[in-house]
């Protein structure tokens, strides 16, 4: 049971979301009528109307701005004064807007901070008012916190957060496809994600570096050579992409037991796609400094 409803909602987190603005924007609209009709009912009251000319005392009620008759039978004739107050106008009737644009941009921001990158962008496409919610940028950098890292918090991307944000999905994917590689040992896939320049360079865990393409390639070749390939498990990704280059670095485990790798690479985009052009592996100290990993990174 617990997987299927864990299962409902993970599908249906875009509903969920669209859900909670609907509500959050009722709550906002009733609210109003709410306390509009209660200082309205809570002005009743009583007035006295004496007249002097005729001695007579009227005793009304004067409840929602209208005078109603508690009078005494012995009232002239003359004509009652009735205040009229004006109907209560929805909010939105009154401007026109819609209950999504009535609310405050910090509830929206918030309730689409609960969906992630996927659902967000299926939300832009269904009408045009969900699409300028979605767009925000407030939304985008809080999805770009909730996913990568705080770290860049005070960043202010050329092109908005959104745009910034997959640019750096863009490099965490490309920098997940490294991995990839070196566990399938595809020196042929590895040839192609390299830069093919001079100035490439390559540092492996055993402490070994290489310059330039050919070089870094011929590294590789010696370490897709070993029995079997690693399945690099990464964690604590943070990136941070520029408009031609980028770099990532992270926590790379080979076996958890034994402590992480620290792994950095660097990529350029060149005609439309990003190469890497450096990639440097730490060497792990264990038991004090006793062993050494060495291994290929």
């Amino acid at each position: 049971m617990e997987i299927i409803i864990s299962n409902f909602f993970s599908n249906n987190s875009i509903f969920l979301a669209v859900a909670a603005l609907l509500i959050t924007a009722l709550g906002c609209v009733f609210g109003t009528l709410f306390t509009v009709r209660s200082k309205a009912k809570f002005s009743a009251g009583y007035c006295c109307s004496c007249k002097g000319n005729s001695g007579t005392c009227h005793t009304t009620a004067y409840l929602n701005g209208v005078i109603t008759g508690l009078e005494d039978n012995s009232r002239s004739g003359e004509e009652e004064m009735v205040e009229k107050v004006p109907a209560v106008v929805p909010p939105e009737k009154q401007s026109g807007a819609s209950m999504m644009e009535q609310l405050v941009p910090e509830i929206t921001t918030h309730a689409l901070s609960y969906l992630d990158y996927p659902s967000l962008c299926r939300l832009s496409m269904t009408n045009s008012q969900m699409r300028k919610a979605a767009n925000d940028d407030n939304a985008w950098k809080a999805l770009y916190h909730k996913d990568f890292t705080l770290e860049q918090d005070s960043v202010i991307p050329v092109n908005g957060w959104k745009a910034y944000y997959a640019a750096t999905r863009a490099i965490v994917n490309i920098n997940n496809e490294f991995f990839r590689i070196i566990k399938e040992r595809s020196l042929a896939e590895m040839g192609h994600f390299w830069l093919n320049a001079d100035y490439v360079k390559c540092f492996h865990a055993s402490g070994e570096s290489f310059s330039g393409y050919s070089a870094v390639m011929q590294s590789w070749q010696l370490a897709f050579n070993w029995e079997q390939g690693f399945n690099f498990q990464v964690q604590d990704v943070r990136a941070r992409v520029l408009t031609d280059m980028a770099w990532v670095a992270m926590k790379a485990y080979v076996d958890m037991e034994t402590g992480p790798f620290n792994v950095t690479n660097i990529f350029e985009f060149h005609n439309g796609r990003w190469y890497m052009v450096h990639h440097h592996t730490s060497v792990m100290m264990v038991n004090g400094g006793a062993e050494q990993q060495m291994m290929q990174g």
